[in-house]
């Protein structure tokens, strides 16, 4: 079944954990266990209301116990989709956690509470949906039922944010009035919207058309494992593991193993256990060679025509993730994939506002939750692509070499 990921974001009161529990709840993905747990908390049981938002409650009490990455995930599944809802924390203190939850999203879920229109929240999580380029944007205008369902409060709202995606070239961006509380357009169109032609949020979701790796993208395989077994049975088995996160693999394709820069040709596809003529992006595949050639883990294999950047020095943008500082000359280790190198920080270019998308020249650090540009210099050349264009081959963190901590989150330029 397809899979949507997609993470909701909001100000502290904008009746985000409301709308997650709500998707759960009408949705029926909540157990009869978990429900009626739900119905003893809640503290509006007396009148038959249950708070929906209690449904995240475990997740902040993980946060305060202090997990670095405590960006928490929720399932459920309609009879059209899976999903995967990323439940980040919006607080300017957790920007890393924003980012960290939305670097793989598909989509993400702009909440606005109708009274108060399009604030300082909402830009900044815009800001980052358009850093990170994440595909498509839902505003939800939640809370309408606390402003009459008054449609020019609806209009007003979508002319502000009309003029932030212009300004921050968001290209699809769709609008929705709700009450996440109320249970108005979120699983049906609600009769509150009469002047409402779209589709509710749920509806919305499912018939989001998404690509997990484009299959007309330059291929880029990355080996994971190497097979080799060695055994009476098995004696000239050689076999190169991973995932094909784009395009597409053929027997008989000339390919170009790096860093190396060796070339073969592919002799044979497996993929689930079957041999294959052909594999695309998003399969997990293993890959055979005709020639015996030295590959080890964290190689890439690329298409003479569809080489990917390889270089030693470039630049990134670093979402810094650690109490820590960083400072020029500071030195880690790089990982992308499953490829690690070591890394020094020659630059830091400027920082990035935000709030605004200022750019603050040469600041002699970055702190927690900073994001700024940086120099970066590997001890080997490193073959990536751009983050703007290819978004699953230019993705990296920076390791810190003593605790082992993930220190930064790289989208590599």
């Amino acid at each position: 079944m397809d899979l949507l990921r997609f993470i909701t974001a909001g100000s502290v009161d904008d009746g985000k954990s409301t709308l997650i529990g709500r998707l759960l709840y009408d949705s029926k993905s909540i157990l009869v266990d978990q429900f009626e747990t739900l119905k003893k908390q809640s503290k509006n049981a007396v009148h038959s209301e249950i708070d929906l938002a209690l449904l995240t409650d475990g997740l902040r009490a993980e946060r305060e116990q202090g997990i670095t990455i405590d960006v928490a995930y929720k399932y459920f599944s309609t009879p059209k989709r899976k999903f995967i809802i990323a439940d980040a924390p919006g607080h300017i203190q957790y920007t890393r956690n924003m980012i960290t939850g939305a670097s793989n999203a598909d989509c993400i879920v702009i909440l606005v509470d109708a009274r108060n229109g399009v604030v300082e929240q909402t830009k900044r999580h815009s800001i980052i949906a358009s850093l990170l380029q994440i595909p498509h944007v839902i505003v939800a205008i939640n809370k309408m039922d606390m402003v009459d369902y008054d449609k020019v409060v609806y209009d007003v709202i979508v002319e502000q944010y009309k003029a932030l995606a212009k300004q921050l070239n968001l290209q699809d961006v769709y609008y929705i009035p709700m009450s996440a509380l109320k249970g108005d357009n979120i699983i049906t169109t609600s009769p509150e919207f009469p002047w409402y032609k779209g589709e509710p949020l749920l509806s919305y979701l499912e018939n989001l058309e998404v690509t997990h790796g484009a299959t007309d993208a330059p291929a880029r395989f990355q080996v994971q494992y190497v097979i080799r077994p060695q055994s009476e049975d098995l004696h000239d088995y050689r076999g190169y593991a991973g995932r094909i996160s784009n395009g597409s693999y053929a027997v008989d394709d000339v390919v170009r193993i790096l860093p190396e820069g060796l070339t073969s040709s592919i002799s044979a596809i497996e993929a689930a256990g079957k041999e294959v003529k052909e594999a695309y992006a998003g399969q997990s595949v293993i890959l055979h060679l005709k020639d015996d050639i030295d590959i080890s883990r964290g190689d890439a294999f690329v298409k003479e025509h569809e080489l990917p950047k390889f270089e030693q020095e470039f630049d990134a943008f670093v979402c810094w993730m650690d109490a820590k500082e960083l400072h020029e000359g500071a030195k880690y280790l790089l990982q992308k994939g499953s490829r690690r190198v070591k890394a020094v920080v020659k630059e830091i270019e400027y920082k990035l506002d935000v709030n605004t998308l200022e750019q603050h020249p040469s600041p002699q650090s970055a702190k927690l939750n900073d994001v700024v540009k940086v120099r970066i210099k590997t001890a080997e050349p490193l073959s990536y692509d751009a983050y703007t264009k290819l978004s699953s081959n230019g993705t990296a963190i920076l390791i810190d070499q003593t605790s082992n901590m993930t220190s930064g989150a790289l989208l590599l330029q």
